[in-house]
C-alpha cells in the first residue's frame, strides 16, 4: 500500500509531466476528404499498406516482381487502367540481385533504369529505417516492395508480439500516406492449414490489420503450373475477382482466365474435384479430345462440355488458357487441335465464332 506522502507525491508529478506534455486536437471539420488514389483498383491503393502472401515457391516473388516490370514500363496488369512508367524500389531479403532478381526483371521486360534498390551491403534496411522515406522521396518512387516482409523487421522486433508490431507497421504506413508511395509487402504464411486465410500470415494478425489490402497467391492442387491471386482483404473498395497465371513450364509466364471463382479457403486447402472451377473443367475436356494429336470440330467439344452444365463462353476463355491449341476452318467447321512440334498447320483462329 502507498504511504498518504508517496501518492501525494506520484500525483504531483503525474500533474507536471502532463503539463509539460504538448496537446494537439484536430476537429473532423477540418480534415479535408480525398479520394483514394489506385495504382491497381481494387488490388494496390497508393499511399498505403499492401501484404502479398504466400507459401515459397508459390508464385508471390514473380507476381511481385511482374508488378515491378510493369509499372516501370506503363504496361497495365488485368484490369488495370493505363499509368505511365515510373520508379518503383525493390528490395530483396532473400534473392541475389545480380542472379535472380535483375535476370527474372529482364524475363519480364522491366525498364531496369526505372527499378531501383536501396544498398544494403554495409548496413541492412528494417522497417523503421528512415532510409525508406529519403530513397522513396530522392527517387521520386511510386511503388516501394519489401520481399520478404518478416525479412525487414529488425533483429529486435518480435513478429509474434502484437504491440510491437502494430508500432512498426503504423510508422511504414505513415511513410506511405506521407509519401503517397504505394508500399507492397510480401509475406509468408504459417503452417496451419485448415484455418481462416485471415490466420494463415506468418507472426501476428496485426500485419493484416495494418494492411488496406491482402492478396494470397498459391498454385492450384490439380495443375500446379496454374497459380492464383485471391483478393482476401479490401479496406477500401470492394474485393476484387481472383486472378491466375501460368508458370513453371515450357509456355512461360502468361496471365490466365476464368479463374475468378477460387476462395482464398479453397486455395489454400487444395481444390477438390467437387470444387475445381468450370474452366478448369474446360480446360480437361479439350486436352483430353485432343490428346495425342487429335483434329476435333469445336462445336463437338462445346457440346461435350454443355453435358457437364459448361457454357461455351467457359469452353472459350479455357481454350484461351492453353497454350498451342489450334482452330483452322474446314469447309464450313472449325477444327481444334493441339498439334505436335512436328505439324505444319497454321493457326487461322481470329474468325472462329
Amino acid at each position: 500500500m502507498i504511504a498518504p506522502t508517496e501518492e501525494t507525491e506520484h500525483n504531483k508529478e503525474r500533474k507536471n509531466a502532463m503539463q509539460n506534455e504538448e496537446l494537439e486536437i484536430i476537429r473532423m471539420s477540418e480534415i479535408q476528404m480525398r479520394e483514394v488514389e489506385w495504382l491497381w483498383y481494387p488490388y494496390i491503393p497508393f499511399g498505403k499498406l499492401t501484404i502479398i502472401q504466400g507459401d515459397p515457391g508459390e508464385g508471390k516473388t514473380t507476381f511481385a516482381l511482374r508488378l515491378a516490370a510493369a509499372c516501370s514500363t506503363g504496361t497495365a496488369m488485368p484490369g488495370m487502367e493505363s499509368l505511365s512508367p515510373f520508379n518503383v524500389i525493390y528490395q530483396s531479403a532473400e534473392d541475389g540481385l545480380e542472379d535472380t532478381i535483375k535476370p527474372r526483371l529482364t524475363e519480364a521486360g522491366a525498364d531496369q533504369e526505372r527499378v531501383i534498390n536501396i544498398r544494403e551491403d554495409k548496413k541492412s534496411l528494417h522497417l523503421l529505417d528512415s532510409r525508406i522515406e529519403k530513397a522513396i522521396v530522392r527517387c521520386d518512387a511510386k511503388l516501394l516492395i519489401l520481399d520478404p516482409l518478416q525479412g525487414y523487421l529488425g533483429e529486435r522486433i518480435d513478429m509474434n508480439r502484437a504491440n510491437e508490431i502494430r508500432e512498426v507497421m503504423k510508422a511504414i504506413g505513415q511513410v506511405a500516406q506521407r509519401t503517397g508511395c504505394a508500399i507492397v509487402l510480401v509475406g509468408h504464411l504459417n503452417k496451419a492449414t485448415g484455418m481462416s486465410s485471415a490466420y494463415r500470415g506468418l507472426g501476428s494478425i496485426d500485419f493484416r490489420a495494418a494492411a488496406r489490402s491482402v492478396l494470397v497467391v498459391g498454385r492450384l492442387r490439380k495443375n500446379k503450373n496454374i497459380r492464383v491471386i485471391i483478393h482476401d482483404k479490401s479496406s477500401l473498395a470492394p474485393e476484387g475477382k481472383s486472378l491466375a497465371f501460368n508458370l513453371g513450364n515450357e509456355d512461360g509466364f502468361r496471365w490466365l482466365d476464368g479463374y475468378d471463382e477460387i476462395s482464398a479457403e479453397d486455395l489454400l486447402s487444395g481444390i477438390s474435384s467437387q470444387q475445381e472451377t468450370k474452366t478448369m473443367q474446360a480446360e480437361e475436356i479439350i486436352r483430353t479430345m485432343l490428346k495425342d494429336g487429335a483434329e476435333i470440330p469445336g462445336e463437338e467439344i462445346v457440346r461435350a462440355a454443355a453435358r457437364r452444365q459448361i457454357s461455351r463462353r467457359t469452353v472459350n476463355e479455357a481454350k484461351k488458357n492453353i497454350a498451342g491449341i489450334v482452330s483452322r476452318k474446314v469447309g464450313t467447321k472449325w477444327m481444334w487441335s493441339i498439334p505436335n512440334e512436328d505439324c505444319n498447320i497454321a493457326e487461322v483462329s481470329s474468325d472462329e465464332e
